[in-house]
C-alpha cells in the first residue's frame, strides 16, 4: 500500500516538475513498471542523444532501491552492455548509499550527472574505463558514435520526415514552375499578338 501511494505522489511530481532533460511515465497499467527518457547532456559525447530507461519498483520500495537499467546501449565505463548501472544509490547499504528518502527523480538525476561525469574507479566495463582513463579522445569518438548510432533514433526519423517533405516540396515547386513557365510563355505569346497589333 505504502508502494503505490508513494509511486503515484513520485510519478505526479515527474510529470508536473520533471528535472531538466529527463521524463517518465507508467508503463501500461502496471504499477511496478516505468520508463524513463534521458537527454544527453550538452558538451558531452552523449549530447542530442535520447537514452530509453527501464524502471522496476520492487515490493518492499521505499526501503528497497527500484531496479533501473538502460533499454538504449550506452558506451560507458559505468553501465554494461546489458544496461546495468553501477552508482551507489542504486544499491542497499552496507556496499551502497539507498535510502528511502530518496527517490526515482533523484535517482534519474544522479544518472543523467554520471553520464555528464562518468566514475572510471568503479567500472562495470574494464576496458572503456581504462579507455576513459589513458586514452580520452577515443574514449569521446567512441561514446559519440554508440550515440549516434543508438541513441539518435528521434534525429534520425525526422531526418527522414524531413527529407520527405523537401522532396514534396521539390516536387511542387518543380510543377508550381513548370506551369508559371506555361503561364509566362502564354504570357509573352499574348504581349507579343498585341505588340505585333499596334
Amino acid at each position: 500500500m505504502q508502494r503505490a501511494s508513494r509511486l503515484k505522489r513520485e510519478l505526479i511530481l515527474l510529470t508536473t516538475e520533471p528535472p531538466p532533460g529527463i521524463t517518465c511515465w507508467q508503463n501500461e497499467s502496471r504499477a511496478d513498471d516505468l520508463r524513463a527518457q534521458i537527454l544527453g547532456g550538452e558538451g558531452t559525447p552523449y549530447e542530442k542523444g535520447i537514452f530509453n530507461l527501464e524502471i522496476t519498483v520492487p515490493e518492499r520500495y521505499p526501503f528497497e532501491p527500484p531496479k533501473i537499467c538502460f533499454l538504449t546501449p550506452i558506451y560507458h565505463p559505468n553501465i554494461d552492455s546489458a544496461g546495468r548501472i553501477c552508482l551507489d544509490v542504486l544499491k542497499l547499504p552496507p556496499k551502497g548509499a539507498w535510502r528511502p528518502s530518496l527517490n526515482i527523480s533523484t535517482l534519474l538525476t544522479s544518472i543523467q550527472l554520471l553520464m555528464t561525469e562518468p566514475n572510471p574507479d568503479d567500472p562495470l566495463m574494464a576496458d572503456i574505463s581504462s579507455e576513459y582513463k589513458y586514452n580520452k579522445p577515443l574514449f569521446l569518438r567512441n561514446a559519440k558514435e554508440w550515440t549516434e548510432k543508438y541513441a539518435s533514433q528521434q534525429k534520425s526519423a525526422s531526418k527522414t520526415l524531413s527529407e520527405e517533405v523537401n522532396q514534396t516540396e521539390a516536387s511542387t515547386l518543380k510543377e508550381s514552375g513548370i506551369s508559371q513557365k506555361r503561364k509566362g510563355s502564354n504570357t509573352s505569346i499574348k504581349e507579343k499578338k498585341s505588340r505585333l497589333d499596334s
